[in-house]
């Protein structure tokens, strides 16, 4: 086993043991997720963070591909209180450097108490604490990068089709870094699917003679993804437009409204959200750090009962409806698997019962 060192921006050091050797920086963040370790880490919204795990144990039922929600591990390394073999052997083939026997208790208190900090971490069999504050220092005072959606996105379009006996809508599913299983959420109800760079044309829309507009979730600032909100802008009032995470900011932001970073954010399976209509909680898988701050011209529907930032946004005039959590899951709980029966009969062009 090799040496390891975790250096936070508040200056704390963590010694650790290390499982996959490296040196990487990025943004520290945790997830509470108890399983999904192989969704977690293959999600491209963790792109260029460094990912914690609040579960003690990671890869207790092993790594099976099928469950992968994209092509690559995108956190820049790996934090647990115990990786299994299994786990290790995967991360190292990806070259992500991986960490643990550290106190994970401790490392996720403190991002939750003072907020997602900037961290360096050197793993090898002579780094020392100073290898680990030299990659924490060539972080601070950079500001995330505002082409991330360069790194996660498709570069050229790619047609996935609907099952057969299911709905008849065709998706332009605008790439900002989506996850797989809200491709095959769609194609499993019927519909075609066409999936788009983050930075697609107002042509390259058109051409697929999309029923719906669909902005996927992603990592960063939703500001940076100026391409999909002016893609929102261009089809407000032509297209039915729905949105998943990243995906409901760029769409709240192209309707007036704004957004901002959150103190940790939510990540995890267990996050409560409180549908105003309804007055029912589900419960929703979500991993995002930027929230909407005001929704303009659209209308909150669902609120996160922990701390009331939007979760669910809608506008009944101009076929909108987004929301905030992952309604796919992959994984978690099953609640809002709905949400995609519903943007299909936006797309239908049969009215949902959206909010007034």
């Amino acid at each position: 086993m090799s040496d390891a060192y975790l250096a936070l921006e508040d200056g704390r050091v963590f010694e650790a043991r290390g499982r996959v050797p490296g040196r990487t920086r990025g943004e520290l963040v945790f997830t509470t997720a108890y399983t999904g370790y192989e969704e977690s880490l293959t999600d491209p919204s963790y792109e260029e963070q460094v990912l914690t795990f609040s579960y003690p144990l990671i890869g207790n039922y092993g790594v099976r591909t099928e469950r992968f929600e994209s092509e690559r591990v995108h956190p820049r390394a790996a934090i647990a209180r115990e990786f299994t073999e299994e786990v290790v052997e995967w991360l190292d083939s990806e070259s992500v450097p991986a960490i643990d026997h550290l106190d994970t208790r401790e490392v996720v208190t403190s991002v939750r108490d003072q907020g997602a900090m900037k961290c360096g971490i050197a793993v090898g069999d002579d780094v020392t604490p100073e290898d680990a504050k030299a990659e924490l220092k060539k972080c601070k005072g950079m500001s995330e990068h505002v082409d991330i959606g360069k790194q996660v996105s498709t570069a050229e379009p790619k047609f996935f089709a609907g099952d057969d006996g299911g709905s008849d809508a065709t998706v332009a599913l605008v790439d900002c870094g989506a996850k797989g299983s809200i491709t095959s959420s769609l194609t499993a109800r019927g519909a075609d699917v066409h999936l788009l760079p983050y930075d697609a044309s107002v042509d390259m829309v058109e051409e697929t003679g999309a029923d719906v507009l669909f902005i996927s979730n992603g990592p960063g600032d939703p500001e940076n993804f100026e391409q999909a909100q002016a893609l929102v802008e261009a089809f407000t009032g032509e297209l039915p437009i729905a949105g998943i995470c990243l995906g409901q900011q760029v769409v709240a932001n192209a309707f007036g409204g704004s957004t901002e970073k959150m103190m940790f954010g939510h990540r995890g399976v267990n996050q409560p959200v409180f549908d105003l209509d309804t007055e029912q909680v589900v419960m929703t898988t979500q991993n995002h750090g930027y929230t909407v701050a005001d929704p303009g011209e659209l209308e909150v529907t669902q609120v996160n009962v922990n701390d009331d930032t939007a979760e669910g946004l809608e506008h009944g005039k101009m076929n909108v409806l987004t929301r905030q959590y992952h309604p796919e899951a992959n994984p978690g709980p099953h609640d809002s698997l709905g949400f995609f029966d519903d943007v299909l009969t936006l797309a239908s062009g049969t009215e949902v019962p959206l909010a007034d």
